[in-house]
């Protein structure tokens, strides 16, 4: 691949591109066409605009996220766990001259099925940036990634994200409520509660129950479900793992939603190194273009 290249972060709601000149970004641009509102309009049509003025020389461009799926452009295959990290660059979809879709992942065994879109991406700019033995991936469908140097072992899904905003917007938990506001303290209530009770399922009506009795201000419900649901999260990844509190933990996140979490894994005692998930992305988009050069 040339010094020139284009990377494509094309997910169900969003679309973000980067054009890059001899390792430096010199343009970047964002739309609201994600694969799931395209409006009408083709992948291809999105594409040609999103690019723009960016390939006259048909650049190459490697796409990840939801374009790959079987709702996006062109399906491109899952590599199956465990996969090594130096098999994305060699199992691209090609889309059109010079333009490529980087593969997911999965995980199919009986006591565990998974994929992945896109994370696999920054999962592998992640291990550039930072080796660890453990990523979480916070998100909609937060992942957590065992890994080392070399290949991605297992992971698991938590639909953590999901549920806040189901709950919230489309259950008893959260009908009637004012405009949330944020509140460390009942967050940080929540997360007491999440970590050390095992029980989720029960707790979930008492959060209704709180603000209608008075014990938990309505418009702090977000914040203290925010806070129930990632500390059970937390607690519940850190057993499955039989993490010890020495293990390194690394988050790949925005840096408010992570950290959410390295709170949470604080609680549980662990320390957690943070990268940010955009930074992450990137790097591994530049690490398959360096492979497909050489």
């Amino acid at each position: 691949m040339t010094s020139r290249y284009i990377a494509i972060d094309w997910g169900s709601t969003n679309l973000r591109a980067w054009y890059y000149q001899d390792g430096t970004c010199v343009d970047s641009r964002q739309t609201a066409a994600g694969i799931t509102r395209l409006n009408g309009k083709s992948p291809q049509a999105v594409f040609d605009e999103v690019t723009h003025g960016w390939r006259e020389d048909k650049t190459p461009v490697l796409m990840a996220g939801m374009v790959g799926s079987n709702a996006g452009w062109k399906t491109a295959p899952y590599l199956p766990c465990p996969a090594q990290f130096s098999d994305l660059s060699q199992q691209l979809m090609p889309v059109l001259d010079n333009v490529w879709i980087i593969p997911g992942m999965s995980v199919q065994r009986e006591d565990n099925r998974n994929v992945m879109r896109g994370e696999e991406t920054q999962l592998l700019g992640a291990r550039t940036l930072s080796q660890s033995p453990l990523y979480v991936m916070p998100g909609t469908h937060c992942k957590w990634v065992q890994a080392d140097e070399r290949t991605v072992q297992d992971f698991r899904t938590v639909m953590t994200g999901e549920l806040h905003h189901l709950l919230l917007n489309h259950s008893l938990v959260g009908a009637g409520l004012p405009e949330q506001q944020a509140s460390l303290s009942a967050f940080r209530a929540g997360l007491e509660r999440g970590v050390n009770d095992r029980d989720l399922l029960p707790r979930l009506f008492e959060v209704r129950a709180a603000h209608v009795l008075g014990n938990l201000p309505r418009d702090e419900v977000s914040e203290f479900l925010s806070g129930l649901l990632i500390g059970n999260e937390a607690a519940a990844m850190t057993r499955h793992y039989a993490l010890s509190q020495q293990h390194p933990v690394t988050l790949v996140a925005n840096p408010s939603l992570s950290q959410r979490y390295v709170s949470a894994l604080a609680l549980l005692g662990f320390q957690a190194s943070v990268l940010d998930g955009d930074e992450a992305f990137q790097a591994g988009i530049r690490s398959i273009a360096n492979a497909v050069a050489n």
